[in-house]
């Protein structure tokens, strides 16, 4: 199994994992390797060291993890007040965490759990997401968390009444399981 690091066009760094050189390689030809964070397919390999198994444990290392970083929804992703609808979700505010206390990879797995939270947490209605937005907004239709895709000028129309949107771009890596 060979693991590389991996970094696109965008500089997000992220770990790859193949049966070998040639796999990699094959995999990266055919399109099927993308960054987790912009889909971008445009990587490069950075230096790693390689982790050799010579049958000896390791030596204990006293514990030292940085304090986890919680993500949850701010004040900018809040559930819109009642009437108002939009891609708002439940949660608690985030306290924004000074921005030499985390780490590009911290800060970038951040990111993806909270994308994560947002697949699980929100209705996916696709193409008809100001149809939809507009019947919460107006009580045609229940409030829930919803998400999916319009243009920039429907969005602007959406704000303009009143509905509050949030544009939020989803890895593909993150729209079907893995497996």
């Amino acid at each position: 199994m060979k693991v590389f690091d991996l970094k696109c066009a965008h500089e997000h760094v992220f770990e790859g994992w193949f049966a070998s050189e040639d796999d990699y390689q094959s995999q990266l030809t055919r399109g099927l390797v993308a960054c987790p964070m912009c889909g971008d397919t445009a990587l490069e390999k950075q230096l790693s060291a390689p982790r050799l198994n010579l049958g000896a444990s390791p030596p204990a290392r006293p514990s030292q993890q940085a304090p986890a970083t919680a993500l949850a929804t701010g004040s900018g992703l809040a559930r819109p007040p009642a009437g108002d609808a939009g891609a708002g979700l439940p949660g608690p505010s985030l306290a924004a965490p000074r921005s030499d206390e985390i780490s590009p990879q911290e800060l970038q797995a951040g990111w993806l759990k909270m994308a994560r939270h947002v697949m699980a947490n929100t209705e996916d209605v696709g193409g008809h997401f100001a149809e939809v937005a507009r019947q919460m907004h107006y009580g045609e239709t229940e409030e829930r968390s919803i998400r999916g895709q319009t243009s920039p000028q429907e969005a602007m129309a959406l704000l303009e009444e009143g509905i509050s949107v949030l544009p939020l771009p989803i890895p593909d890596a993150l729209k079907e399981p893995l497996q």
